[in-house]
């Protein structure tokens, strides 16, 4: 802990965290999430964005957290603005630490040349939720249980580090995203630099931004992402042939 802890600084409300937007509101009324103690806000929240909020790639990192709640799913940056807001909407502190990661770790959800012509490292953020005077690394929510486990039923022989599909991880088929006043990874082992903390991801995203020029840009939004979706989607429904849910 900072010895002069203002913790004010991390439950501001700003333009990506909207916290006071009326489909963030309505969802925590109805949840009944600001009646639970500080760990079941946090364990809630976590499974809520984890699971319901499925793994998938948005047109932009820079979308406010009603829209990601709106559009269903998110990557590792737009399921960090939604789960900060909704931890921020019900009182608990939060923070965003950026990396950028490297991009091997996309390989299987994007190939051939989508993936040749990627940019080497991607921009990479996990939140950082103060639970009893502690930080806790919450990177884990970023892949749906259907879709990961979907992954482990595809490679059932997996053994060591595993990095690929949206996964970066020691063990595929030992991992810990389940939140219990614990750190949870799922992309840590992509990690190439450490870009710090920021009080919030309009102020990280501010510094850096993906680097993909106006025309990979506008293919990225409207071509290469919707390949992605699908063949995201194709992953996780790989869960359900093989019963493995």
């Amino acid at each position: 802990m900072e010895e002069y802890f203002d913790k004010n600084r991390y439950l501001a409300e700003t333009s990506l965290m909207d916290c006071s937007a009326k489909s963030i509101r309505r969802l925590v009324e109805q949840r009944g999430w600001r009646k639970l103690g500080e760990e079941q806000k946090i364990r809630e929240i976590y499974r809520f964005v984890r699971d319901d909020i499925r793994f998938g790639y948005n047109e932009s990192d820079c979308i406010a957290a009603s829209r990601v709640l709106r559009e269903g799913y998110g990557q590792c940056n737009t399921k960090a603005i939604l789960f900060m807001t909704l931890l921020r909407a019900v009182e608990i502190p939060c923070r965003i630490h950026g990396f950028l990661i490297d991009k091997k770790l996309q390989k299987g959800v994007m190939n051939g040349r989508m993936y040749r012509d990627a940019p080497g490292e991607v921009l990479h953020t996990w939140v950082e939720a103060l639970c009893k005077d502690k930080w806790y690394v919450m990177e884990g929510l970023i892949l749906d249980s259907r879709y990961l486990k979907s992954l482990q039923a595809i490679f059932p022989n997996s053994r060591g580090t595993f990095i690929g599909y949206g996964a970066a991880v020691k063990d595929l088929h030992n991992l810990q995203v389940d939140w219990n006043r614990n750190h949870t990874y799922i992309q840590k082992e992509g990690i190439v630099q450490d870009l710090g903390t920021y009080d919030s991801p309009d102020e990280l995203l501010n510094l850096y931004r993906q680097k993909l020029g106006w025309m990979k840009g506008l293919i990225y939004r409207h071509i290469a992402r919707r390949v992605m979706n699908r063949r995201v989607e194709q992953i996780r429904n790989h869960a359900a042939a093989f019963r493995c849910l």
